[in-house]
């Protein structure tokens, strides 16, 4: 699959060897990581596509993508899978710490919940604790909205019509 592309930002589509370095932390010769990438939001993550691709195969576009800045790797968005039978996905994102704050993740969520829609899902969900004001913020500025809380979470939800 291509890469999406948005005004600032390279959404990259994790490939299984890409993969097995986040795992592991480990750069190849030709990646370009950020200070503090992977996070281990990303490491678990590229540990969930390695299991996907091991269990069930390739996740296809419903994968995770690393979000590139100017060519470096500077966090990652993406699907905790394919969608259900209501043709639903959940998503997760991140950024290093030092790229926060500049509507960065909000513009990739936007270019992933797009691709989303495109492929036919009809509800993407996320969810952030409580005290992660700047990820609801994220959420919001993506057009998800807030639809409940738990006594540790908050849930955020878009939803399309059936075509």
């Amino acid at each position: 699959m291509a890469d999406l592309r948005t005004d600032r930002l390279v959404l990259h589509l994790l490939t299984v060897a890409e993969a097995r370095r986040v795992a592991a932390g480990e750069p190849g010769p030709a990646d370009r990581w950020a200070d503090g990438y992977p996070t281990a939001g990303d490491s678990r993550s590229a540990q969930n596509v390695l299991d996907h691709h091991a269990g069930t195969g390739d996740p296809g576009p419903f994968g995770t993508y690393q979000i590139r800045l100017d060519g470096a790797t500077v966090g990652g968005i993406g699907f905790h899978g394919p969608p259900d039978g209501d043709r639903a996905v959940a998503i997760g994102y991140g950024l290093v710490e030092s790229v926060r704050g500049h509507g960065y993740a909000a513009e990739a969520l936007r270019a992933v919940l797009a691709l989303a829609r495109s492929l036919g899902v009809r509800t993407v969900r996320g969810d952030t604790g409580h005290d992660n004001v700047p990820s609801q913020r994220v959420m919001h500025a993506a057009g998800m909205r807030y639809v409940r809380s738990d006594a540790k979470v908050r849930y955020y939800e878009l939803s399309w019509p059936a075509n």
